[in-house]
């Protein structure tokens, strides 16, 4: 199901990490008078983070159904001494730091100058279910996309034209979706153009990002004059389905979203996973876009 091959990559990627990751962690970590463990545990932090990462390359709906029918009897090889399902779920939780920076440190993307935004539903849980929903009562919010409501978060993702995650960040679901570009670390080092939907219409925050060397091109709405655009711009806009199929790639295939979650530690675990499983995929969702400098073009312009 998973190759050799690709179980090795994301495994030394992982453990080039943590070689550094973990001492780092260990000098900045306060005891607070209780005593170290001293014992090692049976499973490097490197395997179980791997485990989980694979989960989401795989076919396998339930993560139960890949850890104990899959991980413990295929891939004894690769993970010889394994622990107990339960054990496993409890050091994949407390494992999330690990993969949360691993994930900022290390898959994100560089940009080309021409990036996408947009953001995408995150459901918990059944519309009919609200009420009833305790595991994630008074941190999910319900709010409304193009599909209707929803009760959860909003994914607001950040990509390039070759369909690498540049950045990703989380809210409720009823957070407008221009509120992360007024954050300074989520477009922090992206310059050129940001292209989106008419969602992130706001003249105040065009000439912000002006001002900071970004160019934000966005489609306009039915009541509103038509703007002088390039047709380079013209074009890009249209390829803005990049970021919508990998949207929909990260939902069918790396299973983002899902209601099975039994708390917010683990639909946090889950989420970050799927982004590494997908920067980890051969062939990402891209556009070609090349451009010739002749006089005959720049009549269009």
């Amino acid at each position: 199901m998973i190759s050799i091959d690709k179980i090795t990559t994301i495994f030394c990627d992982i453990d080039d990490f943590c070689q550094v990751f973990e001492p780092a962690l260990q000098k900045r970590t306060i005891s607070g008078g209780k005593k170290k463990r001293n014992r090692s545990f049976k499973m490097s932090t490197s395997e179980i983070l791997t485990i989980t990462v694979l989960f989401h390359t795989s076919n396998i709906r339930t993560f139960k159904h890949f850890y104990l029918f899959y991980v413990q009897k295929h891939l004894t090889d690769e993970f010889p001494e394994t622990v107990s399902y339960n054990r496993f779920v409890e050091l994949m939780q407390s494992n999330m730091l690990p993969l949360i920076v691993f994930m900022k440190t290390c898959c994100l993307g560089k940009c080309t100058g021409i990036s996408f935004i947009d953001s995408t539903p995150l459901r918990v849980c059944d519309k009919k279910r609200i009420k009833n929903n305790k595991v994630f009562k008074g941190i999910a919010t319900t709010g409304k996309s193009t599909m209707g409501w929803f009760h959860g978060f909003k994914l607001h993702l950040l990509v390039n034209d070759k369909g690498d995650i540049l950045n990703f960040i989380i809210t409720q679901a009823n957070v407008d979706d221009r509120t992360p570009i007024k954050e300074d670390n989520f477009l922090k080092k992206i310059v050129g153009s940001l292209y989106a939907d008419k969602g992130y219409i706001s003249k105040e925050i065009t000439q912000l990002l002006f001002e900071d060397g970004l160019h934000l091109v966005t489609g306009i709405k039915n009541n509103m004059k038509n703007v002088l655009m390039t047709m380079r711009d013209k074009i890009l806009l249209r390829k803005r389905s990049i970021i919508e199929t990998i949207n929909d790639q990260l939902k069918n295939i790396a299973q983002a979203e899902h209601s099975r979650h039994r708390s917010f530690s683990n639909f946090i675990t889950n989420l970050v996973a799927s982004l590494i499983a997908y920067s980890f995929q051969e062939k990402k969702p891209s556009i070609k876009f090349e451009t010739e400098s002749t006089a005959q073009l720049a009549l269009f312009c």
